[in-house]
């Protein structure tokens, strides 16, 4: 529940750009204000609580490299299928093949979903940064992206079941980093939050933050910064 709730902004992201059609400046400066959010979000909800549920540093350090390198291998098999320009709200999907942009858009909400689930095994509940943290990040990158897919052709039905369907995978990924860690030692849970960590920080570099910079111009330095901001001070107020 939890999961698709956080997820559900992709739904309203599509709907806003589809209704308000945003100029690509604005959408530009809207994903680095998300990037901003998930830049607060790894460093004192993922890779912070990690190092504080880790007996040993190595635990977090081998999470982080291999989140950055499961996801890069991903995201570049995901580009050699034609999914390479998944977020571009520029309408560059019109090359792509289908499926891998698909592929592609819920290969980047995994991550951040599973650590939903894992948030409450650590016996505190669900964390309101986290969720914020990821309402907040996907709003923007479906509003890019669904700009991009209707200037590259898609139908109105099609892009809202695309929406549809990866909230419904971030929710069962959610259940999944609940259920699959619910007997995990302190270090392999901080191993996943480290992973994650250093998954979704390799997507903000590969996708996220050169489309932003892209539409966005100089400014984007700002929107991140008040995003970072943002999500900080509802890390502090938990």
């Amino acid at each position: 529940m939890w999961g698709f709730l956080a997820s559900s902004s992709l739904i309203i992201g599509g709907v806003l750009a589809l209704r308000l059609r945003p100029s690509r400046r604005l959408v530009g400066l809207v994903m680095a204000f998300g990037a901003g959010v998930l830049i607060s979000a790894v460093a004192y909800e993922l890779v912070g609580e990690a190092a504080a549920t880790a007996s040993r540093g190595r635990a977090v350090a081998a999470g982080l490299f291999a989140g950055c390198g499961v996801f890069f291998a991903g995201s570049w098999l995901i580009d050699r299928l034609g999914g390479g320009q998944r977020k571009d709200p520029g309408g560059g999907q019109a090359g792509g093949v289908a499926l891998a942009i698909v592929l592609g858009i819920v290969l980047d909400g995994i991550p951040e979903s599973i650590v939903i689930g894992l948030g409450l095994l650590l016996g505190e509940g669900v964390s309101v940064a986290v969720i914020a943290a990821v309402f907040l990040s996907n709003l923007p990158e479906a509003i890019a992206a669904t700009t991009g897919l209707a200037a590259a052709g898609w139908k109105t039905s099609r892009i809202y079941g695309l929406w549809l369907l990866v909230a419904a995978v971030a929710g069962l990924s959610s259940l999944a980093g609940f259920a699959l860690f619910d007997e995990a030692s302190p270090n392999t849970i901080a191993f996943v939050l480290a992973f994650a960590a250093g998954a979704i920080l390799t997507m903000l570099a590969d996708t996220m933050m050169p489309e932003a910079f892209e539409q966005g111009g100089k400014l984007v330095g700002l929107c991140t910064t008040i995003g970072f901001a943002l999500a900080f001070a509802i890390s502090t107020l938990e």
